[in-house]
């Protein structure tokens, strides 16, 4: 059994990125307590767990209970897979219901009575302890680092627009489809949703119908060393001439949001249900289709029409002028 700590700031979106990378290892979510979910899954989800972008770690469930003494009871009886030095960290949920007021020193001696050395300044393993409505132990395995995202975010990129999805949501989108070799993002913009994918191993696709940005995505995917892309200038709404007798597995986009000057002309409306109907046809049967729609635009009931299922809709307050949610759909 493995835990993952999933972030806040947008959990259903979260929760369902870990879903997706979950049945693709043949796993699934076993429970959560909050921000931290019970994964039903062992050493064969790693490289898919290790895809995921709104997470915070992931480890060993080694231990969970329902009170603090029946944790420290139990972390006397377990098989402890701890690799040299150990120290305990506690993260406090906003759910916690118990009083964990010197919890690391008690487990850690509980731990060391067992054979194992403490170093709190630079352990080999770390014991997290988590509390919500129960309280959990385990070993961390991997801790995804912020600097990592942070340092792609649009203003780090040679090709830069201020106008860009963080790195982190970028990523999720990708992993809501499922994506295993490819992607197609027909409003590619400066590239940051192909990035990510490409920082993947997937083959990438992209379309603008700009040439600047045509250009410029292009010196973004080469800076970040990605080499397995294609790109076209081209109308996200006829993509089934950009691409001739081709289905892709899974596309990710998020559609300019502006005023009628950045929509080549179209009215915004117009222009996002022109291209649902596109991506639509260019779909794989069984393909996953996630974007952005300002929330003032009912993307569920465009992409019902075309024949598209509803998987997950995520709402995100970007500013006093700005909210949008992001869709995930099946074809």
């Amino acid at each position: 059994m493995l835990y993952l700590e999933i972030l806040g700031n947008l959990p259903e979106m979260a929760r369902d990125e870990a879903k997706a990378m979950l049945e693709l290892a043949g796993g699934e979510i076993a429970g959560q307590d909050y921000l931290f979910l019970k994964l039903d899954a062992g050493e064969e989800a790693f490289p898919c767990l290790d895809r995921l972008s709104l997470a915070h770690e992931y480890g060993e469930l080694v231990v969970e209970a329902d009170s603090i003494e029946e944790l420290l009871e139990k972390a006397r009886e377990v098989e402890w897979p701890i690799r040299g030095t150990f120290k305990v960290d506690t993260e406090t949920m906003a759910n916690c219901r118990h009083d964990t007021l010197d919890l690391p020193r008690k487990l850690g001696a509980v731990i060391h009575a067992r054979g194992f050395r403490v170093n709190l300044s630079r352990p080999d393993t770390l014991v997290r302890v988590y509390c919500g409505e129960r309280v959990y132990a385990g070993i961390r395995l991997r801790f995804f680092d912020p600097k990592d995202f942070e340092g792609r975010k649009a203003h780090h990129r040679p090709f830069f627009r201020p106008i860009s999805l963080h790195p982190r949501v970028s990523r999720a989108l990708v992993n809501l489809t499922k994506a295993r070799k490819e992607i197609l993002d027909p409003f590619m913009g400066a590239g940051g949703i192909l990035m990510e994918a490409g920082l993947l191993g997937l083959k990438v696709y992209g379309v603008d119908i700009k040439p600047e940005m045509v250009e410029g995505a292009e010196t973004n995917l080469r800076h970040y060393g990605i080499k397995d892309y294609t790109l076209k200038l081209g109308d996200a709404t006829k993509l089934e001439e950009l691409f001739p007798n081709k289905e892709f597995e899974a596309i990710a986009t998020d559609p300019p949001y502006g005023t009628s000057a950045t929509l080549a002309g179209r009215r915004r409306d117009e222009l996002y249900r022109k291209a649902l109907e596109s991506m639509y046809r260019v779909l794989k049967k069984g393909g996953r289709l996630a974007i952005a729609f300002p929330a003032d635009f009912d993307g569920k009931a465009e992409a019902e029409k075309l024949g598209f299922r509803l998987v997950g809709r995520y709402y995100q307050r970007v500013h006093k002028s700005l909210d949008r949610y992001f869709y995930v759909f099946e074809k």
